[in-house]
């Protein structure tokens, strides 16, 4: 996910509501590219054309325009719980991580980051197993009517541990992630010949592009494995559309080994990989352009559409503070002065 600088002129309900706004709009953008990964991770798209085009087609004219955007709801909907817990998280480790002089090392804050996103992803993991079990399903003969009914669904016939199915992926993916993050963190400064601190914002956003690319790859067999758990289910038709048959984890990884080579851990990567540049871009620019706006109304600027500073304000006050020196100035009574002999 990524991560922005702290603005202290923002309010908390603020920063919130620009991220939540960010990532509504790039997963609702991106959905389609979602949709071809999940259902090339978990086999749907054997025996058939290859690719996300040719996958999102195929699913266009079997169930309509709006089977692209299958499960994305409830994506949007996990977004605001699953950040909220990061966040918490992460605050958490990082205190836990930082030494008695107030300092914390790289591959530390690398961890803290890390852990907190496993943390967040194992508290709302139901959400993230309907999504991908409303990926899988045909929407013109639907198991599952929605979020609720899923869950009720699933907990009735499966019990509750099948809401966490695959869990345990999620805690094994979390190591390469964090290795692929502290491998692109160490080699930024040799990539573009400079220290870190005087990067250009292109090249900040080429740099969460190239993590999230190098993270991803190395960590997409655990998911792969994951998604195949996730849609696995004997009272959902066709098993629920895995390729391969399996009892858990390690047989997973087996039976797919065995079936389609050690590449097959990595089907729906390129569906992947060309979703991160779309997702990061939109998510970038939608949290800026509202940071902007909240910029504006609370008197840090002089137009939402730039960052041209409002002359004689501090910046460095915080919302409320400038508010109420603002009001003290409205409301303020200049008395004559009396002459004075």
């Amino acid at each position: 996910m990524a991560t922005w600088r702290r603005d202290g002129r923002l309010t908390g309900g603020q920063r919130l509501l620009c991220a939540g706004l960010a990532g509504t709009l790039s997963l609702s953008l991106t959905a389609p590219l979602e949709l071809a990964t999940v259902l090339a991770q978990v086999g749907v798209v054997r025996g058939h054309a290859r690719g996300p085009w040719a996958t999102g087609h195929r699913v266009w004219r079997a169930e309509g325009l709006r089977a692209l955007w299958k499960g994305n709801a409830v994506a949007c909907l996990r977004l605001f719980p699953c950040s909220a817990v990061q966040l918490a998280a992460y605050r958490k480790f990082v205190v836990l991580f930082t030494d008695d002089l107030g300092h914390i090392s790289q591959w530390s804050s690398i961890m803290a980051g890390s852990l907190a996103g496993m943390v967040s992803t194992i508290v709302t993991y139901p959400t993230d197993l309907i999504k991908t079990r409303l990926i899988m399903q045909n929407m013109l003969e639907p198991s599952y009517r929605g979020l609720l009914h899923a869950f009720s669904t699933i907990y009735q016939q499966e019990g509750f541990l099948a809401l966490y199915r695959g869990v345990s992926l999620t805690v094994a993916g979390a190591l390469p992630f964090s290795a692929g993050s502290l491998l692109v963190y160490m080699n930024l400064e040799k990539i573009w010949n400079g220290p870190r601190d005087q990067f250009s914002l292109p090249q900040n956003f080429a740099n969460v592009c190239l993590a999230a690319a190098v993270t991803q790859t190395l960590s997409f067999p655990f998911e792969t494995m994951k998604r195949k758990m996730q849609a696995q289910s004997p009272y959902l038709p066709h098993n629920g559309g895995v390729d391969v048959h399996f009892s858990g984890a390690v047989d997973c990884f087996r039976q797919i080994v065995k079936a389609q080579g050690v590449l097959g851990l990595w089907n729906g990567l390129t569906a992947n990989l060309l979703k991160i540049v779309p997702y990061f871009g939109i998510m970038f620019s939608t949290f800026e352009f509202c940071k902007r706006i909240c910029l504006y109304q609370n008197g840090y600027i002089l137009s939402p559409l730039s960052y041209k500073l409002t002359p004689g304000v501090d910046q460095s006050l915080q919302p409320q503070e400038l508010r109420e020196l603002k009001k003290f100035f409205k409301t303020r009574k200049l008395k004559p002065k009396k002459p004075t002999l």
